[in-house]
């Protein structure tokens, strides 16, 4: 008989620990993804960021304000920056797709 009482027991301390456990579990999956949805809003302004400097520097070029080989090595530099930004961005929010299908 002793037995079946402490059986009871751990069964209802397990589903009391399952019942308040779930919140905090849903909160900590739900940081996550704020983390990501914030670093997503970093890398956007980054993004428009480049894309200025990219057309800013072609203005320059084309004013004459910069020499040929300086602003081709310029645009290729800006250029690399803004395709390792816009891959993050891709990665980011295919993780924040998978995260909504489940």
């Amino acid at each position: 008989m002793d037995f079946l009482v402490f059986l009871a027991i751990l069964a209802v301390i397990a589903a009391v620990a399952i019942v308040v456990g779930a919140p905090l579990r849903e909160s900590r999956r739900a940081t996550g993804e704020d983390r990501k949805r914030e670093r997503l809003d970093v890398l956007e302004a980054r993004k428009e960021t480049r894309y200025r400097e990219i057309r800013d520097a072609e203005i320059d070029y084309r004013t004459g304000k910069l020499a040929e080989d300086d602003y081709r090595e310029l645009d290729r530099a800006l250029r690399r920056e803004a395709i390792t930004v816009l891959n993050e961005i891709d990665e980011i929010r295919a993780s924040l797709d998978g995260d909504t299908e489940r």
